[in-house]
């Protein structure tokens, strides 16, 4: 067994010997909370590959903010997605941010493969003279 799968069922052995601690104790604790929803959405992708490495990086994420790190916010999160709108060109730049902010529709899923974001705007050509059709 190689070193880095020993830590990685090692830091699962810790994490689930935490999470039946606090389960024993009759504690409600979101962050375990958060950790076994993002476990039970790792189940479900059939890649083995990939599902480990859903597993691994939902085991740092726990660890991280089990150790008290600070978890980065909304506004933070909403600021690092509009900073990637400014590397579109320039005519791209506010409908990225309107998709960013909410607007438009969302489809997919991340166990799907992504989440992909539409904004849509119609834009209805100017309105052209009228002709002259009543001459003959």
């Amino acid at each position: 067994m190689s070193c880095r799968k020993f830590r990685f069922l090692l830091t699962l052995s810790g994490l689930a010997a935490a999470l039946s601690a606090g389960a024993q104790s009759g504690q409600h604790d979101p962050v375990a909370s958060r950790y076994e929803s993002e476990r039970a959405a790792c189940a479900s992708i059939s890649e083995p590959e990939s599902r480990s490495a859903c597993l691994r990086d939902a085991a740092a994420a726990y660890a991280e903010m089990r150790s008290g790190q600070p978890v980065e916010d909304a506004a933070v999160y909403q600021r690092n997605a509009l900073a990637r709108c400014q590397a579109l060109p320039l005519a791209d730049q506010e409908l990225c941010r309107r998709r960013t902010l909410g607007e438009g529709t969302v489809s997919g899923s991340v166990s799907s493969g992504g989440i992909y974001q539409e904004y849509r705007e119609i834009i209805l050509p100017d309105a052209a003279p009228a002709s002259n059709a009543s001459k003959r």
